[in-house]
């Protein structure tokens, strides 16, 4: 792939999660629907990836699907061509998710994956040059920032395992030389269709769980997202803040 062909057409959001940190707020309304200074999360994350060149985007949804379906039809789709993967019989998580829109990524192409309930500056073009330099088959957008759950890293930004530290579980892909460094998912990825026949999981399943299993044998690595604003509103259930964006 042409390290300078950067700008991806296709995307895929997650949209289908039940929202349960932010109870009672999505007890009538998908996460994806809330408003965060007068715009709504997903209107954020589609504005996000269109700034850069994606033209489509799938959004798979399951809680209050039919809501999401409305305010996407009321909005013509912000202008983009817009897929809906129906999750509603069975929410399948983000691996699962993926693979049920695996045929809307035809072709050779890099895409972007975001989750719905992510506030990010990222600069995409950067994160695209370097997957493309990297020659990685998924690349995850990772900061150094307090969670229970960390990806760990190599020196090289190779993905070699995963903690929790509530539970103290850890898993490794591989053993590797050198400290490991416990970063943060920033909830953006990029991944090349080329995972999709490594893909040996059914029904409903983590990405988490993929890259760990696939890491062994295939390059997974980590782009710092070094972007002046971040939030995760799916885990601020005590208030919906004002983020100025």
């Amino acid at each position: 792939m042409d390290p300078e062909q950067t700008i991806p057409t296709k995307a895929m959001i997650l949209a289908a999660g039940l929202g349960t940190r932010l109870r009672p707020i999505t007890d009538t309304i998908p996460k994806a629907l809330i408003k965060i200074d007068g715009r709504t999360l997903l209107e954020g994350a589609i504005r996000h990836l269109a700034n850069y060149g994606v033209k489509e985007i799938i959004i798979n949804v399951h809680h209050f699907a039919d809501q999401v379906i409305q305010y996407l039809d009321q909005n013509i789709n912000f202008g983009l061509n817009i897929t809906i993967s129906d999750e509603k019989n069975q929410l399948l998580d983000t691996g699962g998710g993926l693979k049920k829109s695996s045929r809307f990524f035809a072709g050779r192409e890099p895409f972007f994956v975001r989750n719905v309930d992510i506030i990010s500056d990222l600069d995409l073009h950067s994160m695209m040059e370097y997957h493309l330099q990297s020659h990685a088959l998924a690349t995850l957008a990772v900061r150094k920032r307090e969670t229970s759950r960390y990806f760990l890293f190599n020196p090289d930004h190779h993905l070699c395992g995963w903690t929790n530290l509530k539970t103290g579980e850890k898993i490794l892909s591989f053993e590797s030389s050198g400290n490991l460094e416990m970063l943060a998912f920033s909830g953006i990825q990029i991944l090349n269709p080329e995972i999709f026949p490594l893909i040996t999981e059914e029904g409903k399943f983590s990405l988490t769980t993929l890259y760990l299993r696939l890491a062994k044998d295939h390059t997974i690595m980590g782009f710092m997202d070094r972007g002046s604003v971040w939030r995760d509103v799916g885990k601020e259930p005590g208030e919906i803040m004002n983020y100025g964006l």
